[in-house]
């Protein structure tokens, strides 16, 4: 009778979904999302180090999730940022065109024919 036995191979970290996350959060602190949203930045970066402490515990498929969730995170963050900024400037830009309406209306206005 032969016998076969299997070389167990310990699992490999994730390491290209740890690096994404990881310039996934870089890239979002650059563009200076925390001035409009720090809720998912934050949340990718705890997810980042949940990441790295399964990666610890040898739990690679938790690891490569959350590492997976950290990336998604932080391009959430910036994608909020953007909205945020985008209707920051659309708010500015419906009040300049109120002003000009405004002024618009008080010319025609003071003009008699």
């Amino acid at each position: 009778m032969v016998m076969l036995t299997a070389c167990a191979t310990a699992p490999r970290p994730p390491l290209a979904e740890l690096q994404a996350a990881e310039r996934a959060i870089s890239e979002a602190e650059q563009a200076q999302v925390v001035r409009y949203t720090t809720t998912e930045l934050n949340t990718a970066r705890t997810e980042l180090t949940a990441a790295r402490n399964a990666v610890t515990a040898e739990n690679m498929p938790q690891a490569q999730r959350l590492a997976l969730q950290a990336e998604l995170s932080a391009e959430l963050a910036v994608a909020r940022a953007e909205l945020l900024k985008a209707e920051a400037i659309n708010k500015d830009m419906q009040q300049s065109i109120e002003a000009l309406r405004q002024e618009t209306q008080r010319n025609v206005s003071g003009v008699r024919p």
